[in-house]
């Protein structure tokens, strides 16, 4: 049976709140539920969208003549500041290396600046260089204005989801959880959606 609710609550969980003046209403997203598109940037003037590689089933992808493959795609939300997502992202790091080869996009949604303007944030590191001294490769887009953050609800951070190769919800994690097998339960969910992906 695949793995499609939330991650057990029971582990030691940290989460930090996005500051007051850059919050948004927690959305009450389900598994099953479709994933809301997006644009973000990752560089000056180049932008990714969700629908190069995830769509609903009687769709075409965004690009399907240079991106024919539909993939399942795995989104974080992190800051710069924010302690939890700093002790997820080594994992997520692991799992990239382990599945990065497979039909598996792994993106870090990075609201620092989102948030730069509420009081004590001002200071937060810049992603990029930030990520590389820690050894963190994978493809980093920039929610600059908080746009998509709204979108998904993320109130907290970090904040996990995954979505299927028809743009559905199969994950929602909210928080780090010390003292869980995070690589194991993922690794887990990934074999159960690529053998979906890899179908017809």
């Amino acid at each position: 049976m695949l793995f499609t609710a939330l991650l057990s609550l029971s582990w030691a969980q940290e989460e930090v709140i996005i500051p007051v003046d850059a919050a948004v209403k927690e959305t009450s997203f389900k598994i099953d539920d479709i994933a809301p598109s997006w644009a973000l940037m990752y560089a000056p003037a180049k932008f990714e969208f969700l629908k190069n590689w995830t769509i609903e089933k009687d769709q075409r992808l965004r690009r399907f003549k240079t991106q024919p493959d539909r993939h399942v795609v795995v989104m974080s939300f992190f800051a710069t500041w924010c302690k939890p997502c700093m002790k997820e992202l080594p994992l997520l790091e692991n799992l990239y290396q382990k599945y990065g080869s497979e039909k598996i996009k792994f993106f870090l949604i990075d609201i620092t600046e989102a948030t730069r303007n509420s009081p004590g944030f001002e200071d937060s590191p810049k992603s990029g260089p930030f990520l590389a001294d820690k050894g963190i490769t994978i493809q980093v887009l920039n929610d600059n204005r908080g746009v998509v953050k709204e979108k998904y609800g993320v109130a907290t951070l970090p904040r996990l989801f995954i979505i299927d190769k028809y743009r559905t919800i199969r994950l929602i994690k909210q928080g780090f959880h010390e003292g869980e097998d995070f690589e194991g339960e993922l690794s887990q969910i990934f074999e159960e959606l690529l053998a979906e992906a890899n179908e017809g």
